[in-house]
């Protein structure tokens, strides 16, 4: 399936704590805002003032578990299709991850085994997920502390074989494939290489913090100098329509976030929005 992906430029997450700092920024072109946090019926009025201003707002998901072994749940998946809807998103997105086994809820984005059979399952929940959606899905590949052992598949293999069975688009958190390159011991432009990057519909880039001999992915902290250069590189190859930094706690005063969007705007060759 061919998407005409639209051009986003240098973003930056909405939430509710920095909805003053996101709206000011005279350059912002788009925004994400997590999915399960807005009432499509009445979305923020921050949100709406984005909008009317001609930012693109993508709803990005937390819950719909698409690597679980139940089929995705129709009312979650509605829920995404009317924020969809009520922000006028170009596209959503959602994780290559499962959420609940069993009525259970985890609390977290937890990994999929890289098997065939957790392919077949995260392939059908895609595809019953974009039938009831009016625009594209990107999915995202998490920041893993492990893996499932007994793997048949690389993890550039098991993406590429997924986008190409669904047609989805690809969400890249560079963050992410610097955090599970550095806790596996393995160079992340390896896994750069051999993505498909033309499916990537935009890029997500954060900090981290190292805690008991592990690199965590806890977007609460600056974007470290290794995820810059890391940025510079996927550019270098291949850039991508968009690069937006999250940040979910420990936010700093203003003058430091705009530090941070103009570094990622550096690193990409993409214009500044500060």
């Amino acid at each position: 399936m061919d998407t005409v992906l639209p051009r986003l430029g240098v973003g930056i997450g909405w939430r509710p704590e920095i909805a003053g700092f996101v709206g000011a920024l005279p350059g912002l072109r788009f925004t994400e805002v997590v999915a399960e946090s807005v009432h499509p019926g009445r979305p923020a009025p921050e949100l709406m003032e984005l909008r009317e201003r001609g930012a693109a707002i993508v709803p990005h998901g937390v819950k719909l578990s698409l690597g679980g072994a139940e089929p995705v749940d129709a009312g979650r998946v509605g829920h995404l299709a009317a924020c969809a809807e009520a922000l006028g998103a170009p596209l959503v997105s959602e994780h290559v991850a499962f959420v609940r086994a069993g009525g259970i809820e985890a609390g977290h984005l937890l990994p999929v085994p890289r098997t065939r059979a957790a392919l077949d399952v995260l392939t059908a929940n895609i595809r019953r997920t974009q039938a009831e959606l009016p625009v594209p899905l990107a999915v995202e590949p998490i920041a893993t502390l492990f893996d499932w052992p007994d793997d048949e598949y690389t993890e550039a293999g098991f993406l590429t074989e997924l986008l190409e069975r669904t047609g989805a688009l690809l969400l890249l958190d560079v963050a992410n494939v610097y955090a599970n390159a550095r806790n596996r011991g393995e160079d992340p432009l390896d896994l750069l290489d051999r993505l498909p990057l033309e499916r990537v519909a935009y890029c997500h880039v954060a900090g981290g913090a190292e805690e008991g001999g592990r690199y965590h992915d806890t977007h609460a902290a600056p974007v470290p100098p290794e995820v810059l250069k890391l940025v510079g590189e996927l550019c270098a190859r291949h850039r991508p329509p968009g690069l937006l930094l999250e940040r979910d706690g420990r936010y700093p005063p203003a003058a430091e976030l705009r530090s941070e969007l103009d570094a990622i705007a550096a690193a990409s060759g993409l214009p500044a929005v500060t």
